[in-house]
């Protein structure tokens, strides 16, 4: 069965980022008027009014929006050329091709799988990769095409070549649901596109193995989890979503792993549809997030 795509016919989003000026708004709410279409929602922020940055991002409904695409964009180019401004422009009905990283560890995972399945997610899911195999059959049930590709010892230069081979040319971004396994920077140059993250918010404490049983030895009373973009810097980059579970002194550490599993399915699958959405503008190290 295919999915129930949340798509929108006729509809683009333009994301509008650069120096705060006078007259921005007014350039891109006109230049939209000019091309015959209609403003749906539009969301802005600005950093600072007197020499800040400026963020937005309009959706707008145009009747026969492909093939008027080409002119808009022309016209954006020119309208927004003396503001020194960067933009992009996405057809809202087109979901972009997500790839996703798992190993044993499938509650993240099946989770996107189901939200896709539901027509939750805009995107559609051209392979899972996998280091491991036993969440093969749960994938393929979904009728998504699953990759075994082992990773083992020091060197992951292989492994991360074939899923290279596998994912270049026909993926928007990717998701790593629990795929434990160090990224490389090598690896991160050459995929091209955006990588996210998700992992427990115990960071930079109860670093390595077996983080919930270290924070049910320290008393902790607080778990959540964190999604963010991958860069060079591993668990550094710039946060999409974060959220919270309050815990307390009678819950074992297989209790704390269970509502942090719970956490980090709905954080990742927040920051996913949001980025699916062109709902997030990265910003250095941080994010500006629509809602």
């Amino acid at each position: 069965m295919m999915p129930r795509l949340s798509l929108l016919r006729d509809h683009a989003c333009l994301i509008v980022h650069g120096p705060d000026q006078p007259g921005l708004v007014a350039a891109v709410t006109a230049l939209i008027t000019r091309n015959e279409a209609n403003i749906v929602t539009l969301d802005q922020y600005s950093s600072d009014p007197q020499g800040g940055e400026f963020f937005q991002r309009v959706v707008f409904h145009r009747p026969d929006l492909t093939a008027a695409l080409p002119e808009i964009e022309a016209d954006i180019a020119v309208t927004l050329e003396p503001f020194q401004m960067r933009w992009r422009l996405s057809d809202q009905s087109v979901p972009k091709r997500m790839a996703i990283l798992a190993s044993t560890s499938d509650h993240c995972l099946l989770e996107l799988l189901w939200r896709h399945r539901k027509g939750e997610l805009p995107v559609t899911i051209p392979m899972v990769i996998s280091n491991h195999t036993n969440t093969a059959e749960d994938v393929r049930s979904f009728g998504i095409p699953f990759f075994h590709v082992p990773s083992q010892g020091p060197d992951k230069s292989a492994a991360e070549a074939r899923i290279l081979e596998l994912l270049q040319g026909n993926v928007d971004f990717i998701v790593l649901a629990r795929y434990m396994q160090i990224i490389s920077e090598d690896f991160l140059d050459q995929v091209g596109v955006p990588v996210i993250n998700i992992h427990h918010s115990f960071l930079p404490a109860f670093i390595g193995a077996a983080p919930y049983r270290k924070a049910h030895e320290r008393g902790v009373k607080l778990i959540g989890a964190t999604s963010h973009y991958v860069t060079k810097d591993l668990d550094e980059g710039p946060i999409i979503e974060q959220d919270i579970a309050r815990v307390t002194h009678a819950m074992t550490a297989a209790d704390l792993q269970a509502r942090g599993a719970y956490v980090e399915r709905a954080v990742l699958s927040r920051a996913v549809q949001w980025h699916a959405e062109d709902r997030v503008i990265r910003r250095g190290n941080h994010t500006i997030v629509f809602p």
